[in-house]
């Protein structure tokens, strides 16, 4: 089913510099290209930077696994459709407690914690006490990390890139080492490169994590793209370092139509990437 992202998207993207002009080649394996606004001509593209959950790992489905299994003795009985409404719920449904641990308001556990309660409270349920609540933190701490997995199109899109040269690696909106330990999971080792939101204090939009990816990478912002599942944060961020963002819309997610304008790259899939770069 497809979601509908609202005005407030393309409020944001109307801050970023404008939006990227698609590449283009004349057939066969032409030089990989990037525009970026505001720069004229075109620059050979050396690198490719990308978000982690949900664009290179399915992280919610092994949220989802992960919330059925620990939560299962809180709720018994719950019908498969329920359960569906409860894993949206936690998704979903509480990115405003997310962006409160964003925030530095409450910490990453209290954010998962607080999430649950949500989840809980709509079937009319709740944790009994602060032990019971710890206690389903520590067996959902320990069951979602074994469900991660790499999506199927991950692993072709990086031969391509390491067939023709091209550097990548990922900027993420969490901490290196929780990143880097879900990338080891799915068997992304192969990506070194990974900045998280602890290297410089701040998190996507704002342009400075992005150059610090242009500066671990080793790569020119103009000879550089920028790959997301989130229009805003991903988009948004990249056009604001000078970077060409591409959107990945794995859920077919449907744009309030102002900010459509403001997103004019979007692929379903990685697999699409190496076409519109004219790798192939």
């Amino acid at each position: 089913m497809a979601d509908t992202v609202t005005a407030t998207v393309a409020e944001a993207l109307a801050e970023s510099t404008g939006p990227a002009t698609p590449a283009t080649h004349d057939g066969g394996r032409a030089p990989a290209v990037v525009r970026v606004p505001g720069v004229v001509g075109t620059a050979q593209v050396e690198g490719v930077l990308l978000d982690i959950d949900e664009t290179l790992v399915d992280l919610e489905g092994a949220m989802d696994r992960a919330l059925r299994e620990v939560s299962a003795p809180l709720l018994p009985g719950l019908a498969e459709a329920e359960w569906v409404t409860f894993c949206r719920i936690f998704t979903r449904g509480s990115d405003d407690i997310y962006e409160r641990y964003m925030a530095h308001e409450i910490t990453f556990a209290e954010q998962r914690v607080l999430r649950a309660e949500r989840c809980l409270a709509h079937f009319g349920t709740g944790f009994a006490s602060d032990a019971q609540a710890a206690q389903w933190l520590s067996e959902y701490e320990t069951a979602q990390p074994s469900y991660v997995r790499a999506f199927d199109d991950v692993h072709p899109f990086l031969d391509a890139l390491e067939a023709a040269g091209i550097a990548y690696g990922a900027v993420s909106n969490n901490v290196h080492d929780y990143q880097r330990a879900k990338l080891d999971v799915a068997g992304l080792e192969r990506i070194s490169v990974l900045v998280g939101i602890d290297a410089v204090g701040v998190a996507k939009p704002d342009p400075a994590i992005f150059r610090e990816g242009l500066r671990r990478l080793g790569t020119a912002a103009e000879q550089t793209v920028y790959v997301g599942d989130n229009p805003a944060h991903d988009v948004v961020g990249a056009a604001g370092a000078g970077i060409r963002g591409i959107w990945l819309n794995r859920r077919s997610t449907v744009l309030d139509p102002a900010a459509a304008l403001l997103v004019p790259e979007q692929v379903a899939s990685l697999g699409e990437i190496p076409g519109i770069l004219g790798l192939l």
